[in-house]
C-alpha cells in the first residue's frame, strides 16, 4: 500500500508531463547550435535604441524544457503584445554550460540557479535587471500570470 501511495504522485508527475509537451510546442530554432549570441545582442541594442525599447536575454538551451514554456509563455496574449511593443528577445544559448560563459559573468547570471534565467538591458546595454534566484526555472509549474507581470514591470516608460 505504501509504494502505492508513492507511485500515484510519480504517475501524476508524468501525466502532467506528457499533457504540458502536447500544449507548449517545441522550437527546433529556440537556441540555434551556431548563433552568435554577442552579435545578436549588438543587433537587438541596435533595435532597441532606434526603436526605444528594451532587450530581454534568455538564457537557456535548446533541451531545456522550461526555456520552451517562458518562451511560449512570452508569445502569448497578453504577454505578446507587452514583448512586441517594448522589447527585443534574444536567446542566449548556454550549452552544456559551456557556452557563452562571458555573456552570463557580464550579465550577472548565477546559472548554478538554474535556466531559464532572464537579464533586461536599456536601449545602450545598461544592465538593469538579472534574475539572481531562478526565478523562472520551473517555468513549467507556473501560472502565466508572473510573465506578463515581469514584462509590465520592466517595459521602458513612455
Amino acid at each position: 500500500m505504501r509504494k502505492l501511495k508513492l507511485l500515484v504522485p510519480f504517475l501524476l508527475l508524468i501525466a502532467t508531463s506528457a499533457a504540458l509537451a502536447q500544449q507548449i510546442p517545441i522550437d527546433p530554432n529556440l537556441y540555434p547550435p551556431n548563433a552568435d549570441a554577442h552579435k545578436e545582442i549588438e543587433e537587438a541594442l541596435h533595435q532597441a535604441s532606434a526603436e526605444h525599447k528594451r532587450v530581454i536575454l534568455m538564457f537557456g538551451f535548446q533541451r531545456c524544457p522550461d526555456c520552451h514554456v517562458l518562451n511560449y509563455r512570452f508569445h502569448q496574449e497578453p504577454a505578446k503584445s507587452i514583448l512586441v511593443a517594448n522589447y527585443i528577445l534574444v536567446h542566449v544559448d548556454v550549452g552544456h554550460y559551456d557556452k557563452n560563459m562571458d555573456l552570463a559573468q557580464k550579465y550577472e547570471i548565477p546559472l548554478k540557479k538554474g535556466v531559464p534565467a532572464l537579464a533586461v538591458l536599456d536601449s545602450n546595454g545598461k544592465l538593469l535587471y538579472s534574475q539572481k534566484n531562478g526565478e523562472f526555472e520551473s517555468a513549467r509549474t507556473m501560472d502565466p500570470a508572473p510573465f506578463t507581470a515581469f514584462l509590465e514591470k520592466w517595459k521602458p516608460a513612455r
